[in-house]
């Protein structure tokens, strides 16, 4: 059997110390829900009884954090998400630009897409940086994000018209807010969905080196 874990060692199992035994579709829709059958090594020693989770599998998804350096403004987007009717009294959500991949798409292209799709922006492979990928819940669902930064002149961004595709019922409005703005409404409260807390927290610390 594997000896123990010694203390103060961090991260030294890998997707090779978990055994998976099966993965049965429990439903399949838009998403995915997969029941899998696993075992995985212990910090203690040996291997852990085979064990059942089920996984929620909503594909993966790409964030955009639209931002004027010049100006010191961030684009966040306004809409309706159903997640948070149950969460309080607000579901129409202050984001930044987000969509899910497509089949075999690089997530530049998903930014790119996204961004002309949501606010009408035509970015490019050069104006967009990866800041980090991390996975949204990882206890229960498998998907992971990829988060960007999109260096514009938000000149370019007409807020008077809303946006979104018709076909994914997407009802979208815009808002141009300096970065000190965004950052209070998001310590009052004011913006509760995980991706646009971790790019404005990120934003906080690094929009010197944008």
């Amino acid at each position: 059997s594997h000896s123990k874990v010694k203390p103060q060692e961090m991260r030294i199992f890998t997707k090779k110390d978990v055994s998976v035994k099966s993965i049965n579709a429990k439903y399949t829709g838009f998403f995915k829900l997969n029941e899998y059958k696993l075992s995985h090594r212990l910090f203690s020693g040996g291997y852990s009884e085979i064990i059942t989770r089920e996984v929620f599998e909503r594909g993966d998804a790409v964030v955009v954090i639209v931002y004027d350096k010049a100006l010191d403004v961030v684009l966040l987007v306004e809409q309706f998400r159903p997640g948070a009717l149950r969460c309080g009294d607000e579901p129409w959500l202050l984001e930044f630009i987000a969509g899910m991949f497509a089949e075999n798409e690089d997530p530049i292209d998903v930014a790119i897409r996204e961004a002309n799709e949501e606010a009408g922006i035509m970015l490019t492979p050069s104006n967009l940086s990866p800041v980090m990928k991390y996975l949204s819940s990882p206890g229960g669902m498998s998907e992971c994000i990829h988060l960007y930064v999109a260096s514009i002149d938000s000149s370019v961004i007409d807020v008077r018209k809303t946006y979104g595709l018709a076909e994914e019922n997407e009802d979208i409005l815009l808002h141009l807010v300096p970065r000190t703005k965004a950052l209070a409404l998001l310590n009052e409260g004011k913006i509760t969905n995980a991706a646009t807390i971790i790019g404005l927290q990120w934003l906080a610390m690094n929009y010197k080196n944008v």
